[in-house]
């Protein structure tokens, strides 16, 4: 499981590799150069599934077959 992630802003096009949290979603999340808030795009559960190189814990659980569903962002 891929525990880290760069995120990408659709502002600015800055890029930051950020820890994801491994137990929740990041609903939010603050570009670190304009100062955007980011936030899911439609259907995704967190800024890490929509921005991010790699998707949220959670969601790479469901996909490797760990979990049957997520408890935060079953899709």
């Amino acid at each position: 499981m891929q525990l880290q992630s760069t995120l990408t802003c659709p502002n600015c096009g800055h890029r930051a590799t950020e820890t994801m949290p491994t137990d929740a979603c990041q609903f939010f999340y603050e570009c670190k150069k304009c100062g955007a808030r980011l936030k899911p795009k439609v259907g995704d559960c967190c800024v890490f599934c929509s921005y991010g190189s790699e998707p949220c814990p959670p969601i790479q659980a469901v996909r490797a077959g760990e979990i049957d569903t997520s408890p935060c962002c079953a899709k």
